[in-house]
């Protein structure tokens, strides 16, 4: 069914205390990681893509939070890898800046996009770069992501490790052929 034939979603307004209280408890668990419960109610109907107030799916929490079992079963009922919050963050960029590779590996073979940038310009591969995350930016390099790339400054992953005083990307990157 197109959109605009689609009812409007209910907004929080329209949701009773129960109901909001309900989600609430869904977010906590996601955040918590207990992939288990959230499981059971992804079978019987609850959206994979599910967002909160800033706009966070749980797909999102989840990976920010690094429960890579909790990622596995939302990718599984159909949680959107590419969904962003309302800052224009993706569930990979957050794994990225968390340091959570098994969690980016997930998302990266569920069809995450290597080259997904926030706002800025800010890839996986910069966050990965200038929080020291040796392991994701071995691993984003591995599935394509682009050494290169420049963020709306004009910085690469390597300029912006160098700026954080990342301790080992820089010299990875540069191995890499980083520039």
């Amino acid at each position: 069914m197109p959109d605009h034939d689609k009812p409007p979603a209910p907004s929080v307004a329209d949701l009773d205390e129960d109901t909001l209280d309900k989600i609430r408890q869904v977010f906590r668990m996601t955040r918590a990681g207990d992939a288990g419960s959230l499981a059971f109610l992804l079978e019987r109907g609850l959206p994979p893509n599910l967002r909160n107030e800033k706009g966070d799916s749980l797909l999102m929490l989840a990976a920010y939070h690094g429960h890579a079992e909790t990622v596995q079963a939302l990718l599984a009922h159909g949680a959107d890898p590419e969904l962003r919050n309302d800052n224009g963050q993706t569930p990979l960029a957050g794994a990225a800046f968390k340091g959570f590779a098994p969690v980016a590996r997930l998302l990266l073979e569920h069809g995450a996009d290597v080259e997904s940038a926030t706002p800025d310009g800010k890839t996986a591969l910069m966050m990965a770069a200038m929080f020291n995350r040796s392991e994701i930016v071995e691993l984003l390099l591995q599935h394509g992501a682009d050494i290169q790339a420049r963020e709306a400054k004009g910085m690469t992953a390597l300029a912006m490790a160098e700026a954080m005083g990342a301790a080992d990307t820089p010299g990875l990157l540069r191995r890499m052929g980083a520039r």
